[in-house]
């Protein structure tokens, strides 16, 4: 039998679900740009990104090196892996609180580590999440009335 929504987390439900999206966006952009990265350096372009400096786009190993220069390439792995944390925290969030099966989480993670997967994964969790929290304020507002009636 599956798990239901504690009445108490509720309310808990679209907060949980802004910060799952927002984390989502952030990852899956962040993932797009290190793919981006990972392109330029291991094919034969041989190119690094780097802020400052003569160029953005440089040789391989020679961003960051100039002073003044930033190597941007190793600023978007740092910043995707932190991100990623985040966006585990907004997944187990929201798993947690709909108190789903274990492997709809381990789906959502992968979110954050496969291209454009981050993007319709959030749209299809949100969505059953959004549509579960508004059935449920509906019936417990049913029960209210219900009550009041007597």
């Amino acid at each position: 039998m599956a798990l239901t929504v504690r009445t108490r987390d509720i309310r808990k439900i679209p907060g949980a679900v802004r910060l799952y999206r927002v984390s989502a966006y952030i990852t899956g952009v962040m993932l797009l740009l290190l793919v981006l990265e990972m392109v330029l350096k291991y094919t034969p372009m041989h190119t690094e990104m780097q802020l400052g400096g003569n160029g953005f786009f440089v040789p391989e190993g020679t961003s960051g090196k100039a002073p003044g220069t930033f190597d941007l390439s190793i600023g978007i792995l740092i910043a995707h892996g932190w991100l990623y944390v985040l966006y585990l925290f907004a997944d187990f969030r929201l798993w947690s609180i709909m108190r789903w099966k274990p492997l709809r989480f381990l789906l959502i993670a992968l979110g954050g580590v496969v291209p454009f997967l981050s993007f319709f994964v959030e749209h299809r969790m949100a969505g059953i999440a959004l549509a579960t929290h508004h059935e449920l304020v509906a019936r417990h507002q049913q029960a209210r009335q219900k009550e009041a009636a007597r």
